[in-house]
């Protein structure tokens, strides 16, 4: 008989699920999505404003259009007559260091500035300067900063005010309000965008870096679900899924806040 190995996530028993300890069938109806990934990813129930922030992470990157990489990997694998699983599998696949990796890349190196500021407020300023000075010497870039379509990331200010009413912004935030300082003193425009915000807020939550990405894929996974089954079902098979040669013709503007 084989030696058994450990696994702290998920207990099934008879007619029992058991998430981290707690009966699923108790957490159906309860918590949010955003509250149970927190959960089975760091081990415990968020308070409800961090569950609250948790859902804002993962609807704030469900899905950026028809353009990213994994939305065109995963259109071009269903134009074959893959599956869907297959078809989004392939579109999952392309999310990597420089395409959703941004998340976890701007964590670890705001950690850096945390580290070089000894963790105190007042020295944040002095030590993003330094590493980005640091960085530029070497060739290497500052991630979770600037954006290909967006001057001003509307997703990003939405993250950090839900953080603030949370209690979760803390030192990683900071310093990637420190950074944002420093490209400004030198001239360059790059605010946060939404890679960078939810690296500085995870990071303020404590999540491990090597899970990062993952929120990213959680998150995505429903719009390449999405965007498969619209190939699947409106476009002709084996075609050339050309970037950026798209129409929009969905739903016009708008609001939650209407009628």
């Amino acid at each position: 008989m084989s030696e058994k190995w450990p696994t702290a996530i998920t207990d099934i028993e008879p007619n029992r699920v058991a998430v981290r300890g707690y009966d699923i069938a108790e957490l159906m109806g309860q918590v949010s999505f955003g509250s149970a990934v927190y959960l089975i990813l760091m081990a415990e129930l968020p308070s409800e404003p961090v569950g609250r922030l948790m859902d804002a992470i993962l609807v704030s990157s469900i899905d950026h259009g028809a353009t990213p990489p994994s939305v065109l990997a995963a259109r071009t694998v269903a134009s074959t007559g893959a599956s869907l699983s297959q078809s989004v599998s392939g579109g999952l696949t392309c999310i990597n260091r420089w395409h959703g990796g941004a998340i976890e890349d701007c964590a670890r190196q705001l950690g850096q500035i945390i580290e070089r500021a000894g963790g105190q407020r007042s020295r944040l300023d002095k030590a993003a300067a330094e590493v980005l000075a640091e960085m530029k010497s070497r060739g290497q870039r500052m991630s979770g900063f600037g954006h290909r379509v967006h001057t001003a990331d509307p997703r990003t200010a939405r993250l950090f005010e839900l953080a603030q009413q949370a209690g979760a912004a803390g030192l990683h935030v900071e310093a990637a309000r420190a950074v944002e300082r420093a490209f400004d003193a030198m001239g360059k425009e790059l605010p946060i965008n939404v890679d960078g915000a939810i690296g500085a807020i995870l990071g303020d939550l404590k999540f491990p870096y090597e899970v990062m990405n993952g929120v990213f894929m959680i998150a995505r996974t429903p719009g390449l679900v999405a965007h498969v089954v619209e190939e699947q079902t409106r476009m002709k098979p084996m075609r050339k899924v050309i970037a950026g040669q798209h129409v929009y013709d969905g739903p016009p503007r708008r609001s939650m806040c209407s009628g």
